[in-house]
């Protein structure tokens, strides 16, 4: 029998408690999940693709059937190349819903056999994102509410940097 893969990707500059929270919940739905760090090429990201790697590998440790790779191109080509099943995305609001909807429409379009998995997340993280997290960190806020241990470590020596 042939293992149900999905791929979630996104830029994870950083990783966030939400994006744990979606990782952990599709690693249940999945006989694999692999997490896909994205180049970011339309962003200055503060993370390079090998540092946001081992941040993910290092809080990802403990969940089982997990894996980190780096990709470049569309996120649906990338889950082909797999052989996934599924694209796995997390929404925190209706605006995320709204613009998550239209990729979805897109990349079924471009390849009807990867179905694309919405999973809300869990309301004490739907306010979180990277971009506040780098906020946060700029002006030494608790970045423990926002990401893991490890990174919150790793984004207060890189602002202060």
């Amino acid at each position: 029998m042939q293992q149900r893969i999905g791929v979630y990707t996104g830029s994870f500059d950083p990783m966030t408690l939400g994006h744990l929270d979606v990782i952990r919940r599709a690693s249940h739905l999945f006989d694999q999940v692999v997490v896909g760090v994205g180049e970011a090429r339309s962003k200055a990201p503060l993370f390079t693709v090998a540092e946001r790697m081992d941040l993910l590998r290092s809080v990802l440790g403990g969940v089982k059937n997990t894996k980190v790779e780096s990709f470049a191109g569309l996120a649906v080509d990338y889950a082909q190349k797999l052989g996934a099943v599924a694209l796995v995305r997390g929404i925190r609001s209706m605006a995320d819903y709204s613009y998550e909807v239209q990729m979805a429409l897109m990349n079924r379009a471009m390849n009807p056999a990867i179905e694309t998995i919405f999973l809300p997340t869990s309301p004490e993280f739907s306010h979180i994102s990277s971009s506040l997290a780098k906020e946060i960190a700029l002006h030494g806020g608790k970045l423990e509410l926002l990401v893991p241990d490890q990174v919150a470590k790793k984004l207060a020596a890189k602002i202060k940097a």
